[in-house]
C-alpha cells in the first residue's frame, strides 16, 4: 500500500493529485508507525504469557524520582517463565531500613502481580495513566525488598554504561563539598538528572520562566553547538574541513547526550541539531528549515508517541518561532554597537521563542512569567560558560585534579544563578497565574499569531482579511466558551481520602461543603485544578446540611449520625459519608434510592459490604475511590 502510494506520487504529474496522495501516504505511515511501536500488538508482549505464580525477569531501564513510600523504576520485562518477552512496566519497590537504589541494567527475579495504572479520581487532575501509556507503560508492580532476587549479570546496555558513568561523576563531585542545591543543579544541567532538585527550587525556576535551564534540551545542545562550531572553525581551512568539522560536532554532541543519560528530551534535541549540522554544512537556501522539518519527521517515524510529549511540542514550537519569527523581529531595529547587537539578538531570540510556545504553555501550565525576559537575558549569555565550566569541573574531578577553590567558585556561580532565579520568582506582580484556555482557543491563538505575522511581513488586502477573520474566530470561540461556563450547573462529589468534599457549581461560582481544615482546604489540588480549568471565579464554603436539591434529582447526605428519615423524597441519590452505622438494606426498602454513592471518607470494609448489598437489591453503587468523582449535571 505504502509502495503503491509512493509510485503514484513519483509518476503522476498532477499537483493537486500528488498533494492529496502525499497526505494519504503520510497518514498511513503514521498509522503504521504507531502500530509497529506498540508492544501490545506482538505475541511476545509480556501480558500474553503471564500466569499466576509466573517467574519473571526484569531489567532496570531507568531510575525515576522516588515517591514518599516507594522507589520507582522503569523496567523491561525480559522473560516470563522460559519465554522471551517484550514490554515495559513501572516497578515500585517499598522503602525500608535496608533500602538501596538499584542501578540501571540490574536484573531481578520475582513473581509479580500486575496492577492497572489508575485514572485520576478528580476532574482535570494530571492523567498519569495516559502519560505512561504514551511511553509504552501499561501496568505497574508493587513489591518489597524481600520479594525479589537480584541476578548476577555482567551484561550492560548503552543506558547502563551511561548510568555507570554518571554515578562515577556524582561520586567524584560529592568529594568537593558542593551544597545540595548546587549539586542538584549541576546534575540537571550537565547530567540530565533532575531527581534530586527540591520542589521549592523547581517552583522558583518555573515561576521565573527559566525551567528550561534545568532540563538538558534544545537550548543546551544549541549553545554547545555554537561553542563547538566556534572552537573548531580552524578545521575548515583544510581539505574537506567543513565536512570533518560537522562530523566532529555531531560526535561530540552525541557524547554529551550519552553523558546526559540518553533521555528522550536529550536524544530529541541532539537529533534535531544533528540534522541542522548536516544541513548547515551544505550552505544551501532553506536548508535550516528543511533540516528542522526532516528531524521532526524522523523522530516521529521512530517514536510516534513523541507527538503527544509536552517537551517535544514546546521544543519544536520554540525552534520554529526562532527560525521563522526572529529574523523578521531582528530587522525592526538596527544596533550600532557590538554589545547593543548581542543584546538585541538575545532579546529577539527570547521573544520569538516565547511567541512560539506562548499559547501552548498557557494551555498546559496555566501561568505566564512576566519576567521571563529578565531571567533569560541574565542567564542565557552565561549558559555557555556554565556548561563549558561544568564539563571542565567534571573532567578534572574524575581525574582527581580539581582544585577546591575552583569547585567553590563554580558552586558560587550556580548559587548566584539560583538566588537570582529565586528573586525573580518572588516578584508576584509579574507572575500571571490561574490562566486557563481550552484546546480550541489555543488553536485559534496559533491561527491568529500565524496570520498576524504573515500580514505584518507583507501588508496586503487579502492577508488583512485573513487576519481579521482570525480575530473574529478568537472572539467567537471566547464568547461561546464564556457563555457555556456561565450557564453550567453540576453537583460534584470529589474523592478525598478520609474526608468529604462536595461542590455545587452554579455558573462561575462553586459552593463547597467539606471536612478539611483551613490549611488543607487552601492547598487542596482537586479544588485548584477544577477552579482554574473550569473558569470558576468565586469559591464559597457553605453547609448543605443533609440535602441538596437540583432540578433533576435530590441528593441525600447520610453521615456518621445515620439520619435518613426525610419526608417527601422520591428516589433520591444517597451519598454515604464517614461509615454510618445503618442497615443499608433497610434504607433501600424505605426510601428507594435511585443510586448509592460512597465517598473517600468511608472505611473500605464498609464499602465492600455496601456494594454487595446494592448488587443484591439491583441498586447502582458508585465508589469515588475507584470510579473517580461523581458528577451530576443539571
Amino acid at each position: 500500500m505504502l509502495g503503491f502510494l509512493t509510485l503514484l506520487i513519483l509518476f503522476v504529474k498532477n499537483n493537486i493529485f500528488r498533494t492529496f496522495t502525499s497526505l494519504i501516504l503520510f497518514f498511513f505511515i503514521g498509522v503504521s508507525s504507531v502500530y509497529i511501536n506498540d508492544d501490545r500488538n506482538y505475541e511476545s508482549f509480556y501480558k500474553h504469557h503471564l500466569k499466576e505464580n509466573s517467574l519473571v525477569v526484569l531489567q532496570i531501564h531507568k531510575v525515576l524520582k522516588s515517591g514518599n513510600y516507594h522507589q520507582k523504576y522503569e523496567a523491561k520485562v525480559l522473560n516470563v517463565d522460559d519465554e522471551k518477552t517484550t514490554g515495559t512496566i513501572l516497578l515500585n519497590i517499598k522503602k525500608d531500613t535496608v533500602f538501596k537504589v538499584l542501578n540501571v541494567d540490574a536484573k531481578l527475579l520475582l513473581k509479580p502481580v500486575l496492577s492497572e495504572l489508575t485514572l485520576p479520581l478528580n476532574p482535570h487532575q494530571f492523567n498519569y495513566k495516559s502519560y505512561l501509556a504514551k511511553q509504552g507503560i501499561h501496568h505497574q508492580i508493587f513489591i518489597e525488598n524481600s520479594q525479589f532476587l537480584t541476578l548476577n549479570s555482567k551484561e550492560r546496555t548503552l543506558f547502563g554504561w551511561s548510568a555507570k558513568f554518571r554515578n562515577q561523576v556524582q561520586k567524584s563531585l560529592k568529594k568537593h563539598n558542593f551544597k545540595a542545591d548546587e549539586l542538584a543543579v549541576i546534575n540537571a544541567l550537565l547530567l540530565g538528572q533532575r531527581q534530586d532538585i527540591s520542589k521549592e527550587l523547581i517552583t522558583d525556576y518555573q515561576r521565573a520562566g527559566a525551567i528550561h535551564i534545568l532540563a538538558v534540551s534544545g537550548l543546551h545542545i544549541g549553545v554547545l553547538m555554537l561553542i563547538l562550531s566556534f572552537l573548531l572553525k580552524p578545521i575548515e581551512s583544510i581539505k574537506y574541513g567543513r565536512f570533518l568539522k560537522m562530523l566532529l560536532i555531531v560526535f561530540l554532541l552525541w557524547m554529551f547526550a550519552f553523558i546526559a543519560g540518553l533521555s528522550a528530551s536529550v536524544v530529541r534535541a541532539v537529533t534535531m541539531f544533528t540534522f541542522l549540522a548536516f544541513g548547515l554544512s551544505f550552505k544551501r537556501k532553506n536548508v535550516v528549515e528543511f533540516s528542522f522539518i526532516s528531524s521532526m519527521f524522523f523522530l516521529l517515524l521512530i517514536q510516534p508517541m513523541f507527538l503527544f510529549d509536552v517537551g517535544f511540542q514546546l521544543s519544536y514550537l520554540a525552534v520554529f518561532g526562532i527560525l521563522w519569527i526572529q529574523p523578521k523581529l531582528y530587522k525592526l531595529y538596527t544596533p550600532r554597537f557590538l554589545i547593543d547587537k548581542k543584546i538585541w539578538e538575545l532579546f529577539s531570540v527570547s521573544i520569538a521563542a516565547q511567541i512560539g510556545i506562548f499559547p501552548l504553555s498557557i494551555y498546559y501550565f496555566h501561568q505566564f512569567p512576566g519576567l521571563f525576559l529578565a531571567s533569560n537575558l541574565v542567564i542565557i549569555p552565561f549558559l555557555g560558560a556554565i556548561l563549558i565550566g561544568g564539563v571542565f569541573v567534571i573532567i578534572t574531578s574524575l581525574l582527581n585534579i580539581l582544585p577546591q577553590f575552583l569547585a567553590n567558585f563554580y558552586g558560587t556561580i550556580i548559587s548566584w544563578m539560583n538566588g537570582f532565579v529565586s528573586w525573580v520568582s518572588h516578584q508576584e506582580k509579574f507572575l500571571f497565574k490561574e490562566i486557563s484556555i481550552s484546546f480550541n482557543f489555543m488553536i485559534c491563538c496559533y491561527v491568529f499569531t500565524f496570520l498576524g505575522i504573515l500580514f505584518l511581513m507583507n501588508v496586503s488586502a487579502k492577508k488583512m482579511i485573513y487576519f481579521l477573520i482570525s480575530i473574529v474566530l478568537i472572539q467567537g470561540v471566547f464568547l461561546l466558551e464564556s457563555n457555556e461556563k456561565q450557564s453550567k450547573k453540576e453537583i460534584i462529589i470529589f474523592h478525598k481520602s478520609s474526608h468529604t468534599l462536595i461542590g455545587n457549581r452554579i455558573g462561575k461560582q462553586l459552593f463547597l461543603q467539606h471536612s478539611l481544615d483551613s490549611l488543607q482546604f487552601k492547598n487542596e489540588n482537586s479544588i485548584k485544578s477544577y477552579k482554574i480549568i473550569e473558569g470558576v471565579n468565586e469559591v464559597h464554603q457553605t453547609k448543605f446540611k443533609n440535602l441538596i436539591k437540583c432540578s433533576k434529582k435530590e441528593i441525600l447526605l447520610v453521615d456518621s449520625l445515620g439520619v435518613y428519615a426525610v419526608s417527601g423524597l422520591v428516589n433520591p441519590i444517597v451519598v454515604l459519608q464517614y461509615s454510618p452505622k445503618i442497615n443499608v438494606s433497610r434504607l433501600i426498602q424505605k426510601i428507594k434510592p435511585s443510586q448509592i454513592i460512597a465517598d473517600g471518607s468511608n472505611y473500605k470494609s464498609d464499602i465492600i459490604r455496601w456494594e454487595s448489598i446494592c448488587f443484591q437489591n439491583k441498586i447502582p453503587f458508585y465508589y469515588t475511590g475507584i470510579k473517580g468523582a461523581f458528577i451530576l449535571k443539571y
